[in-house]
């Protein structure tokens, strides 16, 4: 984990989106932060430690209207629309974090690649078996900033190259792939911000404890994914944020934990 300093922020600066702002200052004490986004191997050890299921491993609760395949285990995939099936998200039965993109998939060899395919339930589960908490939205944007008072619109340096790993190319049916992953990379294949923390954005979208707000049930996520372009999201800014149910896990959301608890260094 790394060190966050205690320090103040303006929160939801630049907002792009109504539900970025308004900008707001906003202090917190310090804290201590995971380094990487969590990854298979970490979940893995959880699973066989506890004998977990995650919710996709479950029965859903459908509605009785529901389609058939939305009654069996299973979560949500993206997939690049068809004349025939336009959507961009479908139900995989099957699909979870053993299979994140569904049958036929595998994490087999992706160790270092994020978990995905875990609802909040299941981030929460985690963060209890490790002695751990999902951060505040606001802890997550103050550590995305690595104390910078804002960052790029893009995530490039000053050459061009990608600094993240987020969507080149027209979204959603022709990914570039010019950072070198045209799904998740491995934690820690890009620079670290001034924290020292990486993939803080693009990659996986993070879960946050915070609720949307409003009567909304739903969470918030932070700091964009592989699946963010210019041409359509372009949420891969500290600021940005998004909102998901609790009981469906994707194929593009992981999660990482902070401590609240353990003394800062020195």
């Amino acid at each position: 984990m790394r060190w966050v300093p205690a320090g103040t922020f303006m929160m939801g600066a630049d907002p792009h989106y109504p539900e970025e702002g308004p900008p707001r200052l906003v202090s917190l004490p310090g804290f201590w932060i995971d380094e990487h986004e969590l990854t298979n191997a970490e979940f893995a050890a959880f699973v066989k430690a506890t004998g977990y299921r995650t919710m996709a491993e479950r029965a859903p609760l459908a509605l009785p209207d529901a389609p058939a395949d939305m009654k069996q285990p299973g979560s949500a995939v993206f997939t690049v629309p068809t004349v025939d099936d336009p959507r961009w998200w479908r139900w995989r039965v099957g699909a979870q974090w053993r299979r994140p993109h569904g049958p036929g998939t595998s994490i087999a060899g992706r160790d270092r690649e994020p978990v995905v395919q875990i609802a909040y339930e299941d981030a929460v589960a985690y963060a209890r078996w490790a002695h751990k908490e999902l951060p505040s939205e606001a802890q997550w944007e103050y550590a995305a900033l690595g104390g910078a008072r804002s960052l790029p619109e893009e995530p490039v340096d000053k050459g061009g190259k990608p600094t993240a790993n987020y969507y080149q190319g027209v979204f959603p049916g022709r990914d570039l792939a010019t950072d070198g992953y045209p799904g998740p990379a491995p934690v820690g294949c890009f620079p670290p911000n001034g924290y020292g923390l990486y993939d803080m954005i693009g990659n996986v979208w993070e879960w946050t404890r915070d609720l949307a707000g409003d009567g909304d049930p739903r969470h918030v996520i932070k700091g964009g994914s592989y699946l963010c372009a210019a041409n359509y999201c372009a949420r891969y800014r500290p600021a940005a944020r998004q909102f998901q149910e609790l009981g469906l896990g994707t194929d593009h959301i992981g999660v990482r934990l902070v401590d609240n608890h353990r003394p800062p260094p020195g």
